[in-house]
């Protein structure tokens, strides 16, 4: 973890309300690991607070990065202004990211929203996996990173209103090509009601397949400090215990974390 400056390089709409924003590094922050995330601050009094946003993609010395954002308050608004040439600081990288050990050959990625995000730096720590994604969308006016996903995987689409791919939810998409597919490990990253309905539909359809999950908090500090983005873990032996998402997480066990 370390506190760099960052030049952007590109800050593009990609979709309705969705932006993509390129920065350079003139100096490294070596590896990253795939979810991962960055806090970012804005460099205005009223904005004080720094902004966590997940790593979609970088190259292996850290010296090039990108993250993608929706508007949603001020802090976004700001930096849909920003142009290339522009400067920010940002601590980075933050938080667990995921794992994925040698017996995982075929990995399913769940992504609602903006969660789609943090599942593109999946396959640039483990290129040599055989990928499944499954994306849910608003609609079609909100749909972006289609190409990027179906340069590494098989790529399936649902949106909410059916403008594009199946109708419905990424969840929904998913267990109906479980079997078709039956991948070695689930990754997932959504709002929480998508991850809750995942947890939900793995017990119910008696899926016993390993699944983590990227959890989207609020944060304050971003390094465990504050303790605003505390979740709750099922309890063990009866006693409940609680983990902090920006330094615990944000990845956690889908049979670890309450949803």
């Amino acid at each position: 973890m370390r506190e760099l400056e960052l030049t952007i390089t590109q800050n593009i709409k990609i979709a309705e309300n969705i932006y993509r924003m390129d920065f350079s590094l003139t100096e490294g922050v070596g590896a990253i690991q795939c979810g991962q995330f960055l806090n970012l601050s804005l460099n205005r009094p009223d904005l004080l607070l720094k902004r966590p946003f997940g790593i979609c993609s970088y190259d292996k010395d850290g010296r090039s990065i990108t993250i993608c954002y929706q508007l949603a308050g001020k802090g976004t608004q700001e930096m849909s202004t920003m142009q290339a040439g522009d400067k920010l600081m940002a601590t980075l990288p933050l938080g667990n990211g995921f794992k994925l050990c040698d017996s995982y050959k075929k990995v399913a990625l769940i992504g609602g929203g903006v969660g789609i995000f943090p599942l593109l730096s999946v396959p640039l720590n483990y290129p040599d996996k055989e990928y499944y994604s499954f994306l849910g969308y608003r609609s079609k006016s909100f749909v972006c990173m289609k190409k990027e996903f179906e340069a590494f995987c098989c790529s399936r689409i649902a949106t909410d209103d059916g403008s594009l791919g199946q109708k419905g939810n990424a969840v929904e998409l998913f267990l109906s090509n479980y079997d078709s597919i039956k991948p070695d490990v689930i990754l997932a990253c959504g709002p929480t009601v998508m991850l809750k309905a995942l947890k939900k539909g793995l017990k119910e359809n008696n899926i016993n397949t390993p699944a983590f999950v990227s959890l989207e908090e609020r944060m304050g500090c971003g390094v465990g400090a504050c303790l605003v983005c505390v979740c709750q873990l099922e309890k063990r032996e009866g006693v409940a215990a609680n983990a902090r998402v920006c330094k615990d997480g944000p990845v956690f066990n889908i049979l670890e974390v309450e949803l």
